[in-house]
């Protein structure tokens, strides 16, 4: 049975995300659902997430759509929140100088190498094929790792996150499976030393016109003519 008539079924039925798994397990077909950007989550995974808070958490797809978040998460990547909400299309479409991310390879072979291997859980989804087809077209950098096929899965690990009104913060990320929700997963990220404290608590007490003023400035200053 084929992946679209599973989703067919599943669409018809109303089923959650659990049990679209359970049916594709029944079906014996080996790929196993993602939850999408439209999906209902369950209401305490918000409520996780709001008392995490100030540690900046979010809750993301096997795509890296962002499929929950907290406050502290808005004030601190709000690039990934633009548009379609996946940050894996900002990240590697979004120019280095106003992306949340400095462009590590390193970081970008790992980010890939979880796609294709969450990708080899998805063959055949329409979604999927456009997904990767369109990172492949759009962005150069993308397209050479995805032609590596490696595979790896979210670890922890210590990253620089870029935020133009407070600089440079030096941050833990700790990435967490979410059994309740297939395929989704929470990174959760908290301040390697005081000084990236520091840094956070000042983002957080800013207004949402102070943080956001430093990005606009940018925008108009560096790409107002491409715009």
């Amino acid at each position: 049975m084929s992946v679209q008539v599973l989703n067919a079924v599943a669409r018809t039925l109303s089923l959650d995300a659990a049990e679209k798994a359970h049916l594709y397990r029944l079906a014996d077909v080996p790929t196993v659902p993602s939850v999408d950007s439209g999906s209902a989550l369950p209401e305490e995974l918000q409520v996780i997430l709001d008392h995490l808070e100030p540690l900046p958490g979010v809750v993301l797809s096997a795509r890296y759509d962002v499929l929950a978040h907290n406050s502290s998460y808005e004030a601190l990547c709000p690039g990934f929140l633009a548009g379609e909400r996946n940050v894996a299309r900002r990240v590697f479409l979004t120019p280095e100088c106003c992306n949340a991310y400095r462009h590590n390879w390193d970081d970008l072979r790992r980010m890939v190498g979880y796609l294709r291997g969450a990708y080899a859980k998805n063959l055949g989804d329409p979604q999927w094929e456009e997904f990767i087809a369109e990172l492949c077209a759009e962005s150069e950098s993308f397209a050479s790792l995805w032609a590596l096929n490696d595979v790896a899965v979210p670890v922890s690990r210590t990253k620089a996150v870029r935020n133009l009104a407070v600089g440079e913060l030096e941050m833990f990320l700790t990435s967490m499976s979410l059994p309740s929700v297939p395929n989704a997963w929470m990174q959760v990220y908290t301040p390697v030393d005081e000084v990236a404290w520091g840094k956070l608590r000042a983002l957080l007490a800013m207004s949402a016109e102070e943080r956001s003023r430093p990005w606009a400035e940018h925008r108009e200053m560096y790409h107002a003519a491409a715009g």
